[in-house]
């Protein structure tokens, strides 16, 4: 019985780390810093294979957080680079917090996980790597409680 019940759990835990949302062509998250901060020249680079260049596609950038982060929003510059080495560059204000001051994502603890979507039926110009450089662009450095940083690109529905 109890060997029953151990596979089970195992066949299920597998099934949900395996699951992948339908559409989705990148996922990564990247620590920022063992301490809780992030420094303004710590950039965290992501690269995302694109094989159809027909397909539109949403871009949602991620960001985890402790409790006692102290702004409404990060603000963020994203670069991309194309595989044929355009750049063009973005900023971004992803809201983290109510006007009311609550925390604004998926708690777990004292951490938060919060996704923004900023782009959405971007038609990528050619297939290939593009790469993703993300820092950010608040007016402190370092910017405390601050953890995590990611991107997600997923097909348009």
């Amino acid at each position: 019985m109890k060997t029953n019940l151990l596979l089970s759990v195992l066949f299920l835990a597998t099934g949900l780390i395996g699951c992948k949302p339908e559409g989705r062509i990148y996922v990564e998250h990247k620590e920022l810093s063992p301490d809780l901060e992030w420094l303004q020249k710590d950039t965290r680079q992501f690269e995302v294979p694109v094989q159809d260049s027909s397909s539109l596609y949403d871009l949602t950038l991620s960001f985890r957080y402790a409790t006692g982060y102290q702004f409404q929003f990060v603000r963020v510059q994203v670069t991309e680079t194309s595989p044929g080495g355009e750049e063009s560059v973005n900023e971004y204000e992803l809201k983290v917090r109510e006007d009311s001051g609550d925390y604004i994502g998926e708690p777990g603890l004292d951490i938060w996980d919060s996704e923004h979507v900023v782009e959405t039926d971007k038609r990528f110009g050619e297939t290939g790597t593009y790469t993703y450089s993300i820092a950010h662009v608040m007016p402190v450095d370092p910017l405390n409680y601050a953890m995590e940083i990611g991107l997600i690109v997923d097909k348009s529905k």
